[in-house]
C-alpha cells in the first residue's frame, strides 16, 4: 500500500485548543507509520454558514474539499459546546454535501477517527456520539476506539491519550490495509 493520506480536521479557532493539539498528535502518529497527513483547524475550516451552492469561488473551502477527495482516511475532532460539536466543525462537516456528486461521495468508505473534548464527560461523550452520527451520515466508518476527552480533570490532554490514540491510529491503518488486501 502506498502512503495513505490522512485527513484531520476540527478544533477551535484558538491555536492553542486542547483538541486542535489532539488532531496534531494524532497525525503525528500516523505520519511515524508513513502516512502522508493534512491537518486543518482553525483558520482552514472557518468558513461561512452552509448554503447549497454557496461553494464556488471560495478558495479555502476549494483546498478543504479537495483534500477530503485526496484522503484514505479521516478524523474529526470538536469540542463539546452544551453537549454536542462547535458550529466551526458542523460547518465544515456541512460543506461535505459538496461532495455527495463525486465517484466517491461524502466520504463513503472511509475509515474516521473521532475525538470529542470538554470540560466534563456528559459533554465530551455526547459530542463522541453526535460526531459518530454524523459519520453514518456521511457514509464513513468511525472506527471502534473515539475518544471522549474530560479536559478538566488534571494533566495535559495529550498526554492522557496517548494509548487510546495510538490504538485508534493503528485500527485506521488495520482497516486501510484490509481494504488494500
Amino acid at each position: 500500500m502506498s502512503a495513505p493520506h490522512i485527513v484531520a480536521l476540527g478544533g477551535t479557532l484558538r491555536p492553542e485548543s486542547a483538541t486542535g493539539r489532539l488532531l496534531a498528535a494524532t497525525l503525528e502518529m500516523a505520519a511515524a507509520r508513513g502516512a502522508r497527513t493534512t491537518l486543518l483547524t482553525g483558520e482552514a475550516i472557518a468558513f461561512p454558514h452552509y448554503e447549497p451552492g454557496n461553494v464556488a469561488g471560495n478558495e479555502a473551502v476549494g483546498r478543504y474539499l479537495e483534500a477530503l477527495r485526496t484522503a484514505d482516511a479521516v478524523i474529526v475532532g470538536s469540542p463539546g459546546y452544551h453537549g454536542t460539536l462547535s458550529g466551526l466543525v458542523k460547518t465544515a462537516l456541512d460543506y461535505v454535501e459538496a461532495l455527495s456528486k463525486d465517484a466517491r461521495p461524502y466520504l463513503d468508505g472511509l475509515p474516521v477517527g473521532l475525538i470529542a473534548t470538554a470540560a466534563g464527560w456528559q459533554a465530551a461523550v455526547s459530542t463522541l456520539q453526535a460526531l459518530r452520527t454524523i459519520t453514518h451520515a456521511l457514509r464513513g466508518w468511525p472506527t471502534p476506539m473515539g475518544l471522549a476527552i474530560n479536559t478538566a480533570e488534571p494533566g495535559d490532554a495529550v498526554d492522557k491519550c496517548n494509548g487510546p490514540m495510538e490504538v485508534m491510529v493503528g485500527q485506521i491503518f488495520t482497516f486501510l490495509e484490509r481494504r488494500a488486501g
